[in-house]
């Protein structure tokens, strides 16, 4: 069963004074303009085990157990992982 890309919450795992993880939030906001879907943002510096797991690979996108992007948005992967989960 797919998803309505309505109901789809897309992850950012980042962390604060992150100039890479900013532009990545940034960029999602303004796709949200266009394709709607909820965004969260988790600081992994917050939980030991996403800090351990991610490291200095933030941000990354995921979705669920999907990973979308890391370092920096690629809104045609964004674009072709909403198109085959809704």
């Amino acid at each position: 069963m797919t998803a309505s890309v309505d109901s789809v919450r897309l992850t950012v795992l980042g962390r604060n004074c992150c100039h890479l993880c900013t532009d990545m939030i940034s960029g999602l906001r303004q796709l949200q303009a266009n394709v709607p879907f909820e965004l969260e943002i988790i600081d992994i510096d917050a939980d030991p085990e996403l800090e351990r797991r991610y490291g200095e690979k933030v941000p990354v996108l995921v979705h669920g157990g999907d990973e979308i992007c890391h370092f920096h948005l690629d809104r045609a992967a964004v674009a072709d992982y909403l198109a085959k989960i809704c």
